[in-house]
């Protein structure tokens, strides 16, 4: 194979993964391509509560950067990183459930369901995540289908 031809298959295919990354960034809630507002991904479900993440620590998947609270675990979270970002981009998930629109969250106000982390707005006296609760399955399935409509 020649050079030129080398080059252009290589300049396709890093054009290509240009595109896959801006899709996830422009579906993720992200301020300046962090997610989360910089807390753990993984501390969700090791520790069961939001710890805020340290910059110094930090991995970047499809764009997307995420802090983390202990270098042990940006370790599991780059072995298995699908297993531990936020569902719906990280947006809320009543709001992509009852509405199909994407709404801010509150980093601390979460749930884990079926091993998949799950963010809820919570602010001026409204709490989404008292809200799902009281109809946790149907919304899911609700938001299940409206994320797939919102990210194709």
């Amino acid at each position: 194979m020649n050079f030129k031809i080398a080059l252009i298959i290589f300049l396709l295919m890093s054009s290509f993964a240009g595109i896959a990354q801006s899709n996830t960034i422009k579906h993720f809630n992200v301020a300046n391509g962090l997610a989360i507002e910089g807390y753990d991904p993984v501390a969700y479900f090791v520790e069961g509560k939001a710890v805020k993440g340290i910059k110094s620590i930090s991995a970047t998947v499809s764009g997307v950067t995420y802090y983390f609270s202990k270098e042990e675990y940006k370790k599991i979270f780059l072995k298995e990183p699908t297993k531990y970002v936020p569902q719906y981009g990280g947006w809320c998930a009543y709001a992509i459930g009852a509405k199909g629109e994407k709404v801010e969250v509150n980093p601390k106000t979460f749930t884990i369901y079926n091993g998949k982390l799950y963010l809820f707005y919570n602010a001026y006296f409204t709490n989404t995540l008292t809200q799902w609760k009281k109809n946790e399955a149907n919304l899911m399935k609700q938001a299940d289908y409206n994320w797939s409509n919102i990210i194709n």
